[in-house]
């Protein structure tokens, strides 16, 4: 019979064994959708990647934020992504996913996305010319083969942005 393991544990296994590769920075990247945008974080940065759970609404809160989600007994803030952007709300779907972002760097921040992607080789994209009007957690871009357009999300600087953390209306 074989040894159960929880999701968590999977997904630590899997991070510990592509940082053990010598062709990390290769493959190091997770691409994301959120609406119709595509991102790329830092496989280091971007945390557990759960179902979405039912969502508990936050009155006089932005509309980008979407709710708090009880995740194995630990709260956490989920905003979403493609509405913080500005962009059409993210539709809560089996498709739907929480990104949980902020557990490394001290937060129980999670972003709403529309789907998971999966591994992204940087050595396969194409840089694109820094945009400056971009925040400063959004300078880096690259396109595929497919001529998509891919984001970096940096989320260091994104946990530290002000808009971000005012989630207040």
């Amino acid at each position: 019979m074989t040894k159960k393991i929880s999701l968590h544990e999977f997904q630590s296994y899997l991070a510990a064994r592509l940082a053990g590769t010598s062709n990390q920075s290769s493959a190091g990247l997770l691409g994301i959708q959120a609406g119709s945008d595509f991102w790329l974080l830092d496989l280091a940065d971007s945390g557990e990647i759960v179902p979405l759970s039912p969502l508990t609404k936050v009155p006089l809160t932005k509309p980008w934020f979407a709710g708090i989600a009880n995740i194995r007994g630990n709260l956490y803030s989920v905003v979403d992504l493609s509405a913080f952007l500005g962009k059409d709300v993210t539709p809560q779907n089996t498709s739907s996913r929480l990104l949980l972002i902020g557990t490394r760097h001290g937060s129980n921040a999670a972003l709403l996305v529309t789907r998971m992607i999966g591994l992204r080789n940087v050595e396969a994209l194409n840089p694109e010319p820094q945009n400056g009007a971009a925040p400063a957690w959004a300078h880096e871009a690259y396109t595929d083969n497919e001529g998509r357009r891919w984001n970096k999300l940096k989320v260091r600087e994104l946990l530290a942005d002000e808009a971000f953390m005012d989630i207040g209306a």
